[in-house]
């Protein structure tokens, strides 16, 4: 690992040198972008504490009301929308995914203009909660301050795509993460330190809890139940190793808990609409997942959504029906429905434990929470760092992959001269 970061250093490799650079002052520029607040508004932040997930993927734009506050949430949403669609429920996306290149160009132009429609939405929502009696233009003023951050920040996201290293929209979520922790560390020991021993004993244990979850995401990321694949034309001897299928543990990543998070958000954000007491005592007692049924709800939309995102994604009569066309099968199981039948059976298996580690990370603020008497600002946001652990191990290959390439290339121009 550290000889690949070396060879980045080394004048053959200047062009990743900038491109890395140039990333890192793109997520410069995002971070500016939180911290200028909309302006002209008087805002009500301290009623948006219940979208803490929106609000880390922001780097705290979200409470602070910045032109950043949705972040490329409305863009993720947008593209989770346009590939359920295009599974044979509106034929004409249908078609379209099926064209190559051409085709997922035209997607991705469709997927933008559903972003910027949902970021419209979201912020002509959210504006109602933000802002205490304001008047329509100014719920339509931050609607479209709002949309138009989210429209520049997926701007910048392309560019560090094309410009700089690893998914721009990844980077940018990971970003806004990351650059809450350092502040949050620092109120940790603020607040502690007051205590005198004891209170350095429990920051010593809280960043060893913060370092175990790192290390149990970064282990249950790398997890893979791999499937062996046979071909007909070729045999394990002659190649020297085994064909398989990799299915990740946790194949849904944090979106469950994203969606979980925004499904139970709306409730809430409806009774800053309606303000009616009878229907915000009534969310606030059994549709926040702080209270017994609420979590419950939680728990069970996580689970609902993993399976969904999962066999989404995946799609298992599409992977048989590939496998089958290219003279493939796996030992002991018959090409065809009985494949089908197979990797469904696979998938619920490994989805239940991908979905329980989701639980528990989702959960982790909450519990913690309870049991501590810290700022609501000094959490361990598990979903949080399961997405910056994520992006960082697949930035990193895709690095270490760039390079390895360039290794190869250039050994093998030497030995041709």
């Amino acid at each position: 690992m550290f000889a690949g970061v070396k060879q980045i250093f080394t004048s053959k490799n200047r062009d990743i040198l900038k491109r890395i650079l140039f990333t890192l002052a793109a997520l410069f520029v995002f971070k500016i972008g939180t911290a200028i607040i909309v302006p002209g508004v008087q805002v009500n932040a301290s009623k948006m504490s219940f979208l803490e997930i929106l609000n880390a993927m922001s780097g705290g734009a979200f409470s602070n009301a910045s032109i950043f506050a949705l972040g490329v949430t409305p863009y993720i949403t947008a593209q989770i929308v346009i590939q359920l669609l295009c599974a044979d429920i509106v034929p004409y996306l249908a078609e379209l995914s099926k064209q190559g290149g051409v085709g997922r160009r035209k997607l991705n132009q469709i997927t933008r203009v559903v972003g910027i429609a949902l970021a419209f939405l979201q912020g002509y929502m959210y504006s109602y909660a933000y802002i205490g009696n304001g008047s329509p233009m100014d719920y339509m003023l931050y609607s479209l301050i709002l949309t138009a951050g989210t429209a520049l920040l997926m701007w910048i996201a392309d560019q560090i795509t094309l410009k700089g290293i690893g998914n721009g929209m990844s980077l940018i979520i990971m970003a806004g993460i990351i650059s809450v922790l350092p502040n949050m560390f620092k109120n940790l020991w603020v607040e502690l330190f007051a205590s005198g021993f004891v209170g350095i004993l429990i920051f010593v244990a809280f960043v060893l809890v913060f370092l175990a979850i790192i290390v149990g995401v970064i282990y249950v990321e790398s997890a893979e139940r791999r499937i062996p694949i046979q071909y007909a034309n070729k045999s394990t001897s002659t190649l020297g190793k085994q064909n398989y299928i990799p299915f990740k543990l946790n194949s849904a990543g944090v979106m469950p808990v994203i969606f979980a998070s925004a499904l139970l958000s709306i409730p809430q954000i409806l009774s800053s609409v309606l303000k009616k007491d009878g229907f915000t005592l009534f969310v606030q007692k059994y549709l926040t997942y702080r209270n017994g049924v609420g979590l419950i709800i939680y728990i069970a939309l996580i689970f609902v959504f993993a399976y969904f995102y999962t066999f989404m994604q995946l799609k298992p009569k599409e992977m048989s029906d590939n496998l089958n066309k290219n003279g493939g099968y796996i030992p002991g199981i018959r090409p065809g429905k009985e494949t089908t039948q197979y990797v469904k059976k696979v998938l619920k298996r490994i989805t239940i434990v991908g979905a329980a580690f989701l639980t528990v990370l989702a959960i982790l603020p909450i519990v913690f929470d309870k049991f501590s008497n810290l700022k609501t600002s000094i959490s361990i946001s598990g979903t949080g760092l399961l997405i910056v652990v994520g992006v960082a191990l697949e930035t990193y290959k895709q690095l270490e992959s760039q390079l390895v390439s360039r290794t190869y290339t250039k050994g093998r121009k030497g030995r041709r001269r």
